[in-house]
């Protein structure tokens, strides 16, 4: 016969659960991070329970007293965590009722249905708003970046060839904007999660009078007019996990810009473009390579966001087959939120910091921008200018690249002569176009990489983060 785990049960059970059983099914190696939060609602709920008379004023005091107890032990690591006990909150529960007999009402008009959801959307709340600070710490140090070279133009590239000229800040820029709204999203998520589902019950709220606007009200799920906000279907309540999706939803999509500044950097580290230098504290060696300094911060970025995008869709798929109301299922929520919350946090913090330890190389930037070919966009439109059809000049800029590589020519190198061979309307000025330093001023639309833009850019972001 299978040794019985020591774990009280209801009055439905002979026996508690097989030892298999009990290691099979218990959460507390993982959900134990969740004690702050079940300490919190526990506390809201004992004031609520006592404000409608189930507690008395002693009673309440006791409770929380022992709640308060039971913190500063788990704080300084001396709590007896017991896998029979299945779960964090009848760890808790169970100690603080051995302490003090009243802690057997504070389950009145609670489950643990209940209780779980509670505890995850204070959680999501907390360790968000960590988050989103640090979002702007990384945002502040891609600006940080940008204003070290502000004067720094590199070639832009589309399928990975060079295209056209870009100041380096404009680059980064592109990264400060995706990762705002990352933090519009993460906002967004944390809002649509901030609501509460104690009172729910197990799935269909209880008989006695609790006061969930005042729950609602201890524990900050009100709105911007500081009003209380409650699930409004039991059901839904204890069962939803959208809150949890929604949010590594915006996570996955921010490991993704992650993952790309991380290529970027992981490229532009590498000899053949050599335009950065990562400071040494950021990379690695090889153990058999004496030469070799390898960006694996920026390469284990990369590789980060395929464990958060793999959380996503395992919450999903892990959701799309379940019926109504809580299955226990849901336990293996936990540990795909934790992760990515723990992932995206990490990863955001040492990109900030990576990036802060990061050097451009100017000059070698400038020899790649000094490819005259970057601006043949910018002869095409100069015949436009002149009056001809965009269409027809691309044509003609185009046989001019094919005759400066037949010559072994640049591009600025061929002569007003062999301009006209494409088209009669360039004239002297033509040759102007090379000039990279006016290309730049040119380039002055809302968005564009233009010397004056990118400054207005610039001040834009400083006053958004107060950098």
């Amino acid at each position: 016969m299978k040794k019985r785990a020591p774990v009280s049960r209801s009055g439905r059970f002979e026996h508690g659960p097989a030892a298999d059983v009990a290691q099979f099914t218990e959460s507390i190696s993982f959900d134990w991070r969740l004690w702050r939060q079940d300490i919190r609602g526990s506390t809201a709920h004992a004031r609520m329970l006592r404000k409608i008379g189930v507690l008395s004023p002693s009673e309440l005091a006791a409770i929380e007293k022992g709640l308060r107890e039971i913190a500063g032990e788990i704080e300084q690591g001396r709590f007896g965590w017991k896998m029979e006990l299945e779960d964090v909150h009848m760890n808790i529960e169970a100690e603080l009722t051995r302490r003090v007999p009243a802690g057997a009402k504070l389950h009145t008009g609670r489950s643990r249905n209940d209780q779980v959801a509670l505890d995850l959307r204070l959680w999501l709340r907390d360790e968000g708003s960590g988050l989103l600070e640090e979002i702007r710490q990384l945002q502040t140090a891609l600006i940080r970046l940008a204003e070290r070279h502000p004067g720094v133009i590199i070639p832009g590239y589309t399928h990975l060839q060079r295209a056209q000229p870009v100041y380096l800040a404009h680059h980064w820029l592109a990264y400060v904007e995706m990762l705002q709204r990352d933090f519009e999203r993460v906002t967004a998520a944390l809002d649509r999660n901030n609501v509460c589902p104690l009172g729910n019950g197990a799935l269909a709220g209880s008989t006695l009078p609790l006061d969930r606007d005042f729950v609602a009200r201890e524990l900050d799920f009100i709105d911007a007019k500081g009003r209380p906000r409650v699930t409004q279907n039991s059901m839904d309540g204890i069962s939803d996990r959208d809150f949890a999706i929604e949010f590594c939803a915006a996570a996955a999509l921010q490991a993704v810009h992650l993952s790309r500044l991380a290529e970027d950097l992981v490229l532009w580290a590498g000899s053949e473009f050599n335009f950065i230098r990562i400071d040494d504290a950021y990379t690695t060696g090889s153990s058999l390579m004496p030469q070799k300094k390898n960006p694996d911060i920026a390469e284990l970025t990369r590789g980060k966001s395929a464990r958060v995008i793999g959380n996503l869709t395992g919450l999903l798929v892990l959701l799309k087959g379940l019926p109504m109301t809580y299955n226990r299922d849901l336990q293996e929520d936990k540990e795909r939120i934790f992760d990515t919350m723990d992932t995206v946090r990490a990863t955001t913090r040492i990109c900030a910091a990576m990036l802060d330890h990061t050097t451009v190389k100017a000059e070698v930037c400038a020899r790649a921008a000094g490819d005259p070919s970057l601006l043949a966009t910018d002869l095409a439109d100069y015949l436009v200018r002149k009056g001809l059809p965009f269409r027809q000049a691309h044509h003609a800029v185009g046989a001019l690249v094919g005759l400066a590589e037949k010559t072994n020519k640049t591009l600025h190198q061929l002569s007003l002569d062999e301009l006209k061979t494409a088209s009669p309307l360039f004239e002297t000025d033509a040759l102007t176009t090379f000039d990279l330093a006016a290309a730049m001023e040119r380039r002055n639309l809302t968005g564009a990489p233009g010397s004056r833009e990118v400054r207005k850019q610039l001040a834009r972001w400083r006053k958004v983060l107060g950098a």
